[in-house]
């Protein structure tokens, strides 16, 4: 009997344990989607490992999907909220809105609204920035690029300029098809979020 209680005193504590650790709610696309390859290889993932590595013992829930945008990120976003209660949410939206070409203003609502009702349930927010190929043209990619300083200076958000910086544009760190990084990218960029990301942790 008394080993019974020991048991059920331990797993309390662990859930407790847990549960202030908190959730880390990754809302992104295919670059956080791991497009291409197992996921258990994509940076997500091997966030996750360094976390267990450094110590933290945060649960990490990979929300992302291929080919989201941020209007399809604000959509989802209240019911992930509502599930998962993260203590920190990563937003990894807007790629696929330069690529379609949709105007920079409706990106940033969307992102405005993902970081007020992230913060309205409690969570820290952590942006992580996109730019757009220079064939978009000079006027396009400017604007979308400052949508990402503009809402972390407005909101005063934590913000990673580009989570593909040292990737992009590298022969052997892309995909084939030049859009997504490869394996071999995977760490860089996980080494791009890792220093904003762990002071909100």
């Amino acid at each position: 009997m008394r080993a019974i209680v020991k048991g059920a005193m331990l797993g309390l504590l662990l859930i407790g344990q847990m549960a202030q650790a908190g959730t880390i709610l990754v809302v992104g696309d295919s670059i956080s989607a791991a497009f291409g390859m197992d996921t258990q290889q994509g940076w997500v993932h091997l966030l996750d490992e360094r976390m267990r590595q450094e110590g933290f013992e945060h649960q990490v829930v990979n929300a992302s999907i291929s080919g989201d945008t941020s209007a399809g990120g604000a959509a989802r976003l209240p019911a992930l909220l509502a599930e998962h209660k993260p203590q920190l949410v990563v937003v990894e939206l807007g790629g696929n809105d330069g690529l379609r070409g949709l105007p920079p203003s409706q990106l940033q609502q969307n992102l405005a609204s993902m970081i007020d009702a992230s913060r309205n349930a409690g969570a820290k927010v952590l942006l992580l920035g996109m730019r757009i190929p220079p064939n978009y043209g000079e006027r396009y990619t400017t604007g979308f690029a400052k949508v990402y300083d503009d809402l972390a200076a407005e909101k005063k958000v934590p913000l990673v300029p580009f989570l593909l910086e040292g990737v992009g544009g590298v022969a052997n760190l892309m995909q084939d098809d030049g859009v997504h990084p490869a394996v071999a990218a995977q760490p860089q960029l996980l080494e791009n979020v890792w220093p904003t990301l762990k002071p909100l942790l």
